[in-house]
């Protein structure tokens, strides 16, 4: 078993050679940033309260610099999924993918925080920090709701076309999907 960091993506766990995430708490995570994401577009483009987005945006963005740069597991929303999930047996998978995702989500967030900034100030930015608000929402319901991880489809993609260098062991996607050819 290799050495265990508090300043990890992932860990290593018996019989898999590279490091993994429980994608149960990935899922529940995301179904928690999905909540915080709602509110915050129905405060600021529903009821047109926009002192919420920075807010929202700008916790959403701490949450993913927490579980980029420190480890997942102290990142809020990761911290209250593993309280919601419980004791379910972990389903596995591989973390180098997650990580990829997590980082689109940090520059989405953080565009959406600077933005949502400026709009407090200047509302001709609410068309673009709806689109990516917008955006943020859709790419994170697919992932709650079907399974489906879009940044790791790019992340793979990436890795195909050979923008990405493939790594030394194929990791695991929930279900299989994300199969090199």
């Amino acid at each position: 078993m290799k050495e265990k960091s508090i300043f990890s993506f992932g860990e290593y766990t018996d019989g898999i050679a590279y490091k993994v995430l429980d994608e149960r708490r990935m899922r529940a995570s995301g179904g928690i940033m999905l909540l915080l994401g709602a509110i915050g577009f129905v405060n600021g483009f529903v009821l047109e309260h926009y002192i919420v987005l920075p807010f929202i945006s700008g916790f959403l963005m701490l949450n993913f610099l927490i579980g980029i740069f420190v480890n997942p597991k102290y990142s809020p929303t990761m911290a209250f999924a593993s309280i919601a999930i419980g004791k379910q047996k972990p389903l596995y998978v591989g973390a180098i993918q997650k990580k990829f995702a997590w980082s689109l989500g940090l520059a989405m967030s953080t565009a959406t925080f600077v933005l949502s900034i400026f709009l407090l100030h200047d509302a001709s930015l609410l068309t673009a920090v709806c689109i990516l608000c917008s955006t943020c929402l859709a790419v994170i319901y697919l992932e709650v709701s079907f399974g489906i991880c879009l940044g790791c489809k790019i992340y793979f993609y990436l890795i195909k076309i050979k923008l990405l260098k493939e790594p030394e062991v194929r990791p695991n996607c929930n279900g299989d999907s994300c199969a090199i050819d």
